[in-house]
């Protein structure tokens, strides 16, 4: 069986996962998170190949050694000869930015042959799918509820997802993400702008996990027997978007961002950080933390963001 046997951490700052067969891992979408999950396949003697949808982006990956090709979802012509056959696939392409469906996944799927169907299929989703829930503490049972149009578009994505895997009887992961930090992922630009944030007080709770932890999440989630279809996967930390920059400021050795009121920050702040202002949740990881075996080695923002900064050419 491919199972995740027994999980350490060594030297290069990826779990050691003992393999019981050969594999072959297939990336679509080698960007922040995609990259280092490819090269975590390698660490493990995988053979790794993926997709990426910019072509400059091809061009860059292939010149580190990575075996990938660039490929438009928005204009498919088939996807049958992306050599998926028997393969662990982890999908990380994000949806379209506009309208209320998926239809870069829908794309990919449809174009996997039934007679090449891969082994199992990781989808990396987002928490944002359970849409505000004041507060409330949310597991994988929760309804999802989503309010925003970019987590719209990724509950359409697991639907798909979901009936695909139903028609073909492919082994399908969904791991529900928050907020992702780490090296090269630091909010140095907004911090030495220094644009204001949410008062304490007034900032709903939010979500995080160092991307670390996401990648050994990931990989177990490929590996494990008898896996369920939806992980949540966090620090486990819940806290609020000002203690994230607060944190990261202290971190980076920059002064804290200034603050304002929820109501003047409606007039103030991007369409984006609102959105993320509008929603409350604390995320459960019991179920990965449990099950998967995950536990966070990065579980609060202290000692994750340590990490990033002393990692990161970016600071």
């Amino acid at each position: 069986p491919l199972i995740c046997a027994e999980s350490q951490r060594d030297g290069c700052g990826w779990s050691e996962i003992v393999i019981n067969q050969p594999v072959r891992a297939f990336v679509a979408g080698c960007g922040y998170v995609g990259e280092r999950i490819a090269r975590a396949e390698e660490h493990l003697g995988s053979t790794v190949s993926g997709l990426v949808c910019r072509r400059d982006r091809a061009a860059t990956l292939k010149g580190k050694g990575l075996n990938v090709i660039g490929y438009d979802l928005d204009q498919p012509q088939s996807v049958a000869d992306l050599s998926v056959a028997g393969a662990l696939v982890y999908y990380l392409i994000p949806p379209p930015r506009q309208g209320e469906r998926d239809v870069r996944i829908r794309a990919w799927l449809d174009g996997l042959s039934d007679s090449a169907l891969p082994l199992r299929v990781i989808l990396i989703s987002t928490t944002g799918v359970y849409g505000d829930c004041q507060g409330d503490w949310v597991n994988e049972s929760r309804h999802v509820q989503p309010k925003a149009p970019r987590a719209r578009r990724r509950v359409d994505a697991e639907a798909a997802f979901a009936n695909w895997r139903r028609r073909t009887g492919v082994t399908g992961v969904v791991l529900r993400v928050p907020g992702i930090y780490g090296p090269e992922r630091l909010p140095l630009k907004r911090l030495r702008s220094g644009q204001p944030i949410v008062a304490a007080d007034e900032a709903p709770w939010s979500n995080r996990v160092h991307v670390d932890d996401l990648c050994r999440a990931c990989l177990a989630a490929a590996r494990i027997e008898n896996p369920h279809a939806i992980y949540n996967v966090s620090d486990g930390h819940p806290s609020t978007m000002t203690d994230f920059f607060f944190q990261a400021a202290t971190a980076l050795g920059l002064p804290r961002p200034p603050t304002i009121s929820a109501a003047r920050a409606q007039a103030t702040l991007s369409e984006g950080m609102l959105s993320y202002l509008a929603e409350s949740k604390r995320i459960d990881n019991t179920r990965m933390r449990n099950h998967l075996r995950i536990d966070p080695e990065f579980p609060d923002l202290v000692r994750g963001f340590a990490d990033a900064v002393r990692r990161s050419t970016q600071a």
